[in-house]
């Protein structure tokens, strides 16, 4: 979500409550100043899971590949 800091400022505890679930980009005038996201997810652990699940010489669908990622789980 994409918001300015005047909305920001404004709604602070609404906000607070929306990134546990998403990241929220602060503007100011018109360009991205802060990224506010949640600590708990660790999204390089995300991203090395994802690393090497597709084969180069293989092609897959959208379903094979989230089962493998889901079996490695």
């Amino acid at each position: 979500m994409i918001v300015t800091a005047t909305e920001f400022k404004t709604n602070l505890g609404k906000y607070l409550e929306m990134a546990r679930s998403q990241d929220i980009f602060i503007t100011k005038n018109g360009k991205n100043i802060a990224r506010l996201t949640s600590p708990t997810v660790d999204k390089l652990a995300l991203l090395d899971d994802l690393v090497g699940i597709v084969p180069e010489d293989q092609a897959m669908d959208e379903n094979t590949i989230r089962e493998e990622r889901l079996s490695r789980q």
